[in-house]
């Protein structure tokens, strides 16, 4: 099994690329924040947990996201590969990961982080807000602390699988195709191992 953290801050594109590798190696892509809409879309226990902490652009809390992603990986035993896509986002999480990855008897291959400034992010989420209807992606202010939070809070999990060699840098401002290529250039050498 191949198992990959798409890294990135919100808008960074993480969506887009891994809805191409899904289609390219039918890989099993696990979006936290798809799973949080879902919960909140359905008013479940969780989600209505996890909204109070969206609303701010806060990170949910650890224990829960844990929880649920590893219902999620579960329920898939036999896919060839996993794209977590915002999940880890701190040194905890990507230490319950991992923990995760051994129990299973997997491990991660590679961290990519879809690399973006600031500005981009505001533009790109506010654009996907105009289509999308969701309430975090039409707030400017919302957008910004989603982005500080990832850049406060990711920078030591990039450092974390940087020292296992697992860690790579992409330019995230380039056209689609160009990150795509650049994205299969990682993954695919290691599937023909």
């Amino acid at each position: 099994m191949y198992n990959l953290i798409l890294f990135g801050p919100p808008g960074s594109g993480k969506g887009t690329q891994a809805a191409l590798l899904v289609k390219q190696y039918g890989f099993l892509h696990i979006s936290t924040g798809d799973m949080f809409r879902f919960e909140l879309k359905n008013n479940t226990p969780l989600g209505q947990e996890a909204r109070a902490y969206m609303d701010r652009g806060d990170l949910v809390p650890d224990e829960v996201t844990i929880a649920m992603l590893r219902k999620r990986v579960e329920e898939n035993p036999d896919v060839t590969g996993i794209i977590f896509d915002g999940f880890p986002r701190t040194d905890p999480q990507a230490e319950a990961l991992n923990e995760l990855m051994v129990e299973l008897g997997s491990q991660i291959n590679a961290l990519i982080l879809l690399d973006i400034n600031q500005e981009e992010v505001i533009n790109r989420i506010l654009g996907r807000g105009a289509t999308s209807g969701r309430a975090d992606d039409l707030k400017v202010d919302t957008i910004r602390t989603r982005y500080e939070n990832f850049i406060n809070y990711t920078n030591p999990v990039y450092a974390y699988y940087d020292k296992m060699g697992l860690a790579h840098k992409i330019d995230g401002m380039q056209k689609i195709v160009q990150v795509a290529m650049a994205v299969d250039n990682i993954v695919a050498p290691k599937l023909e191992d």
